[in-house]
Formats: structure tokens, sequence, C-alpha cells
């Protein structure tokens, strides 16, 4: 089994000036692709049918590697599923439309709180991570994880399980070049890049 790096729907430069091309082209063709070589590294050493890189997610616990091996595909290959997700969801000039504001506002109170916390603990989050819009059983929660986890990754990584619906990289890589040390800026701009329209339909789509 060989992962691939995903092409963009987009050109680097598509979501300037809030993403700048120069860290755009970085982070896909270095940061990610270091990601997949990682974890083919990993999966060259064991015999596993063709499965997506979600499923992979869910089964790394039970996959009979060393305890090192193990970590070393948690963060790669959940580097590879979130990078993949996150490119997906990139986009200027959408809006959300009434169903996924409706639903913001019921879990939220109303679009500009859940926009204020998303914010703030993005700010606040320490260190290397993600930050996740993700929903339960229909219910819409803001969740972190450390390094790169992913929220199919379950309770025993991240203390909770759930469906990404948007997700923002706190890595310094995917914004330092243009934003320096001010990851608010980084924040506030992912806003104008954000594909509501993608949003909606990971929103719609059925929980397994």
């Amino acid at each position: 089994m060989v992962y691939k790096l995903p092409s963009l729907s987009y050109n680097y430069s598509a979501l300037e000036p809030f993403f700048d091309k120069e860290t755009m082209e970085i982070h896909h063709t270095k940061h990610h692709q270091n990601y997949v070589n990682n974890t083919n590294l990993i999966l060259n050493k064991i015999d596993l049918k063709d499965i997506s890189i979600n499923e992979l997610l869910s089964m790394i616990d039970v996959i009979p590697l060393s305890t090192i091996q193990r970590n070393f595909l948690r963060n790669n290959a959940g580097g590879h599923a979130n990078h993949s997700f996150f490119w997906k969801i990139l986009k200027k000039n959408t809006q959300p439309n009434d169903i996924i504001k409706d639903a913001i506002v019921k879990s939220f109170g109303s679009f500009k709180q859940f926009q204020k916390k998303f914010e703030k603990i993005a700010i606040n989050f320490f260190g290397s991570g993600w930050v996740w819009l993700i929903k339960r059983n229909n219910i819409l929660s803001i969740v972190t994880t450390q390094n790169q986890y992913h929220p199919l990754m379950g309770k025993n990584i991240n203390g909770f399980f759930g469906y990404p619906i948007i997700a923002l990289d706190l890595w310094e890589h995917a914004y330092y070049l243009k934003y320096q040390n001010q990851r608010s800026l980084y924040i506030k701009a992912f806003w104008n890049v954000l594909n509501w329209d993608k949003v909606q339909n990971l929103f719609l789509k059925k929980e397994i």
C-alpha cells in the first residue's frame, strides 16, 4: 500500500493575500510530502491491504508495531490525513448558508460567538497542533489535537471522537513566513479562505 501526495484543486497563489503562495507551496510540497513519505516508510514494513487514510487512523493501535513505530506512524499518517482534509476546505469568496449557519447557532448561540470561541481556543493553544470543529451525533464542538493527531483517532489518544467539519493548522510552518509570531492574524485570515460549501457538505455527511 502506498499513499500519494494529493493534488490541490487550486494554484498556490489562489488564497492570496490571506495565505501566501510561498507558504502554500512549501507547506504542500515539503511538509505534507514528508508526512506521506514517512507513512509509506513504516507501512512498507508490514503487510496491510489498501485502505483509506481515515481507515488507517482508526486502526493504528491494533497494527503490529513497536511503540516507537506506532507513535511515528500516528504522527505521520495523522499529518497526511490532516493536511489532505485542510486543503479541501480552503477557497476564497464563499459564505455560510442557512443549514450550516443554523447548526452553528444551535451549538454556540450565535455565529459571532462561534468565531470568537474558535479564535480564542486557537490563539491560546500552546505549541504545535490543530483546532477543529467536529460533529458527533449532529452536535458541533470545538476541540484541539496535539501534534498531528486527528479526531478519528478517538478517545484513547485525544479524549474525544468526532468527525471533522473544519480544521486549522496551528503549526508555525503554516503561517510563519507571512505572519511571523502573530498567530492571531493568521487565525483571523482563515475565515477569508474557508470553503463554506465544503464545510456544509461535511456537516450533512452521514455519520458512521
